[in-house]
């Protein structure tokens, strides 16, 4: 009997917050999950401005890269099995592209498939303030089947370095395809100090 397909396409746009995308690769290949990399052209801008790395060492981080033009992969098909899309950061380009089903690029095409297939599909919507054009999108993707995940940091978690941060966000995330990446820090309502009752 064969095992079960762990398998995550992985979308990375041009929003800011790259880091995001690329810690999903790292703690995908950490936990053993196979990663179908798809990075927009402005995602390869933005790394530039955002980190040290090159596009090549995103690339190496996921065990399969699409071009983002190659509509014909087989990511677009839904015989393909996976375990559903993340797309970290989502730029509200690709947000409105998914919501309309405009699926002229692979990142949107790909999260369309995963829709009609109904696997999972979560948005790291990074982007604020937020206008009315934006907000109707997120609840358009909403109502077909996806999550809307902005990366908004849990300050409960009592996090000592950005990194921290990072993989807490990034964790909880992962974790809504039950993968468990090791790096989120579950709510305890008794680490604070103790407060004095109001009775």
């Amino acid at each position: 009997m064969s095992r079960p397909v762990r398998r995550i396409v992985v979308g990375i746009s041009g929003a800011s917050g790259i880091v995001y995308g690329i810690r999903v690769l790292e703690l995908l290949r950490k936990a053993r999950v196979e990663s179908h990399l798809i990075m927009t052209r402005a995602a390869e801008l933005t790394l530039g401005y955002e980190s040290s790395f090159k596009v090549v060492d995103v690339e190496r981080l996921a065990d399969v890269v699409h071009s983002n033009t190659d509509v014909g992969a087989n990511i677009t098909s839904g015989s393909f099995q996976t375990l559903g899309m993340i797309v970290a950061p989502c730029s509200v380009k690709t947000l409105a592209a998914i919501a309309t089903g405009h699926t002229d690029s692979l990142v949107a095409r790909a999260a369309d498939v995963v829709l009609k297939e109904r696997r999972r599909l979560v948005l790291m919507v990074r982007e604020t303030p937020l206008h009315l054009g934006h907000l109707r999108s997120m609840a358009a993707v909403t109502e077909v089947g996806a999550i809307v995940f902005p990366p908004v940091p849990a300050f409960y978690a009592m996090p000592k370095t950005l990194d921290e941060m990072i993989d807490h966000t990034v964790g909880r995330a992962l974790e809504l395809f039950d993968i468990d990446t090791g790096t989120v820090r579950r709510w305890d309502p008794d680490r604070g100090e103790k407060r004095p009752s109001r009775k």
